[in-house]
């Protein structure tokens, strides 16, 4: 178990690009954290630095303490699952898992017991004498798994390991991770674990914190709940969360009755609270934001019928539980996320009553996008 700091972390490439700028970030012993953002945003650039598969051109990379930056990643004490396995074709399960102890020259007792045990903690003792190609994704995916775990690292290091499964082997072998993580805590064997993904639902699900990463640089690093509920910027806000944060144009309106929001010709009123601590922007353009679950009806939301207005249905999703409505509000696109049962009867082209729950809302500044609302 050891903690990963990176301070002023870049990389620049021969050519002049530059896709790390500066990232500094503490990963504590014992962590689960997930690097997160849209494609290009160097989420596996930063964690191949941290690896040693990619070098690093400003800024110092520890772990447990020590600088690595030119220590050769086999002495990193890392361990890395990559996305298409990288399992050996002609070897067994087992001879793949124990590959690595015994070119570190483990007892044969020794490296016996590790596989049977990392094999037993991924449920798949029974596929230790099939060769890979005789075995499906997943099970492909927790042999690559088990081979790290048998290494017994002080950091797990994941790229993006379940983007080729289907979506529901995708679910189960997120838990199997999770669990995994929580598994070797409970046993004395705390691992600080760095996961790399661009799926959101995956970030929320699995980490202890999230970093947010756009354009090789950080936009926010929270709690799973800190992040959805408290966005610092508007990338955060509408990256993290599915469906998407509504992101409107606005502007600010004083009026004798207080602070509104004012999204074309409608005007919502902003609580106390928040008009407070937006007062000094009274007047000016900023970024409305409102979660889908926070627009729905009066059946829905009864306090919040103050803050209501009629748009055209303009497309619906029947999800089952639940319903996602697409209108219009001031000319822009918006969505909400309704409980069928409370969704009402309404169909695709009929007008709609919709509310807004103003103390959920966000107000991002125009220019520097900060979460003024905050």
């Amino acid at each position: 178990m050891a903690a990963v700091t990176l301070a002023g972390i870049e990389k620049e490439y021969d050519n002049g690009f530059k896709a790390v700028h500066g990232i500094d970030l503490d990963i504590r012993e014992g962590e689960f954290m997930v690097f997160v953002g849209p494609s290009g945003c160097a989420k596996s650039t930063t964690l191949r630095m941290i690896a040693g598969l990619e070098s690093i051109t400003g800024g110092d990379l520890r772990i447990g303490g020590e600088r690595m930056n030119d220590v050769p990643s086999k002495d990193r004490g890392i361990a890395m699952v990559f996305q298409d396995y990288a399992l050996y074709p002609h070897m067994t399960v087992f001879d793949n898992m124990s590959f690595g102890l015994k070119v570190a020259k483990l007892p044969k007792n020794e490296i016996e017991a590790r596989v049977r045990e990392a094999a037993e903690k991924l449920q798949i003792t029974d596929l230790l004498d099939r060769k890979p190609a005789e075995m499906s994704g997943g099970q492909r995916q927790r042999v690559a798994v088990g081979r790290a775990i048998v290494r017994k690292p002080d950091v797990f290091l994941f790229d993006e390991p379940l983007s080729n499964l289907d979506a529901k082997l995708r679910v189960s072998m997120r838990l199997r991770i999770t669990n995994l993580h929580k598994e070797l805590k409970q046993a004395g064997q705390p691992a600080t674990m760095i996961y790399v993904t661009h799926d959101q639902v995956e970030s929320m699900t699995m980490g202890d914190r999230i970093c947010v990463l756009n354009q090789g640089r950080i936009m926010q690093v929270d709690t799973p709940m800190n992040l959805y509920n408290f966005p610092a910027n508007k990338f955060v806000a509408g990256f993290i969360g599915s469906p998407a944060m509504n992101l409107l144009k606005a502007t600010l309106v004083e009026t004798e009755q207080g602070l509104y929001v004012e999204v074309g010709e409608e005007q919502f009123a902003l609580p106390k609270e928040k008009a407070e601590k937006l007062s000094s922007h009274a007047g000016k353009a900023v970024w409305f934001g409102i979660r889908p679950e926070y627009v729905g009806n009066a059946e829905t939301h009864p306090e919040c019928t103050q803050n209501s207005f009629t748009s055209e249905i303009q497309s619906l999703e029947r999800m089952g539980f639940e319903e996602n409505l697409y209108f219009e509000l001031g000319g822009q696109e918006c969505s909400a996320r309704v409980p069928h049962e409370k969704a009402g009867n309404s169909d695709v082209g009929e007008q709609y009553q919709f509310c807004i729950d103003m103390i959920k809302c966000h107000i991002f500044d125009m220019d520097s996008e900060l979460n003024l609302s905050l």
